[in-house]
């Protein structure tokens, strides 16, 4: 019997379509005699639907196409069931049922925990860290903060809302100065570089933190790693076990990977592939000794950070100092880092089961646990008390 995989991507995020590739990419090399494949398209516009046809790429050249010939549906539980039903007429059809959720989204409203908080209210199981890793993956201050406390190696930053530096600019300001230029300037919770400026002196700053501020209200700055290499390495696991992959060095056009180095390619013409389009070298030039460093590393970071399912950890080094600083996780990376596991041995099919595989373990795993009482305080409710508490209703009209 197959298991019903429902595969969500999308979202109202800038890296929607991101999303969609890693997405069409992951459903075409799930093994299909394993696994029944429900594609899960969530529009910009919060609206989810279903369809084979969502697992073809080129469909999303037009997204009206999407939503005329798409199945529009909500996802609920009933009788036991996790279904997709109908959104519209009198009656809600049943369209598909699932067996677990597998979320493939990347960015802000959607790998921030938004979606996994939404799953865990159903009650379905899913794939990949629950809401305090993913949230915490997503927020690149907090994300920060807890790292300095666990005592690993990160740049200096300082941190800001929008609203503290329109009341304070000069405070702002003094403070990046304390960290040094250059500097990167980020919006905290956005990922795939989007809205990332790297700042050589103080008379760019300004349109640099303009910049982040058009995508967030929360503003980080880092020390900027001079004599930069960038290394990545991917997790797969959970708070049991974890194991690393190889380690990429990625090669960036800029003095830091920037949104077209990830994904839309220096060729003219050229197709995204997601990541698997970057340029890279695997493994890493890098002697034995940094490389298991950073592997150590890239495990105690989803370790602190609850972080399972799939992870990548991206790291810079000072090869001048050969002085290793983690930079942030990718929750969910983008392709799901499957290149780095096909060099480690491990192809993309083998990935997506023990991801699956893990789904289903941390689902078991959180059924044997307490969560609530089958004892209702309620049932005993009234008496006086109960009235009194009651008198107050009056009067009040049902909704």
């Amino acid at each position: 019997m197959k298991i019903k995989v429902g595969v969500l991507f999308g979202g109202e995020t800038v890296e929607h379509e991101v999303s969609i590739i890693s997405a069409v990419q992951a459903m075409g090399y799930m093994n299909p005699d394993k696994y029944e494949i429900i594609p899960i398209y969530i529009s910009k516009d919060h609206v989810w639907y279903t369809g084979k046809m969502l697992m073809d790429i080129e469909i999303y050249r037009d997204l009206d196409m999407v939503k005329r010939y798409a199945k529009e549906v909500m996802l609920c539980k009933k009788d036991g069931a996790f279904i997709l039903q109908s959104t519209k007429g009198i009656f809600r059809k049943k369209i598909a049922e699932l067996d677990i959720a597998f979320p493939i989204v990347h960015g802000n409203n959607a790998e921030d925990g938004s979606l996994q908080g939404f799953l865990e209210t159903i009650g379905i199981p899913y794939v990949g860290s629950r809401v305090l890793g993913s949230a915490l993956g997503q927020d690149k201050v907090v994300m920060k903060q807890i790292m300095k406390e666990e005592g690993l190696p990160i740049t200096d930053y300082t941190w800001f809302y929008d609203t503290e530096y329109l009341e304070d600019t000069d405070a702002i300001l003094k403070e990046i100065k304390k960290i040094g230029y250059p500097v990167l300037v980020k919006p905290a919770s956005l990922g795939s570089s989007v809205g990332i400026t790297y700042v050589k002196s103080h008379d760019e700053i300004i349109d640099a933190i303009n910049e982040a501020i058009n995508y967030d209200n929360k503003i980080v700055v880092e020390k900027a790693v001079e004599n930069l290499v960038e290394v990545n390495c991917s997790v797969l696991g959970n708070y049991e076990y974890h194991e690393a992959s190889v380690l990429e060095e990625v090669m960036g056009t800029e003095e830091f990977l920037t949104y077209k180095d990830k994904y839309l390619g220096n060729g003219k013409g050229t197709k995204s592939k997601g990541m698997v389009s970057t340029n890279r070298i695997v493994p890493a030039r890098l002697d034995k000794e940094i490389t298991e460093e950073i592997k150590e590393l890239a495990i105690e970071v989803c370790r602190v950070l609850n972080l399972s399912g799939v992870t990548r950890v991206d790291f810079l080094i000072d090869k001048k100092k050969n002085k290793v600083y983690v930079n942030e996780p990718n929750t969910i990376p983008g392709s799901l880092s499957f290149y780095l596991w096909e060099q480690s041995g491990k192809n993309y099919e083998t990935l997506l089961d023990d991801m699956i595989t893990l789904g289903i373990k941390e689902y078991k795993r959180k059924n044997k646990k307490v969560y609530s009482f089958e004892t209702n305080i309620l049932s005993n409710f009234g008496g006086v008390k109960g009235v009194k508490g009651l008198k107050g209703m009056k009067g009040v009209k049902r909704l």
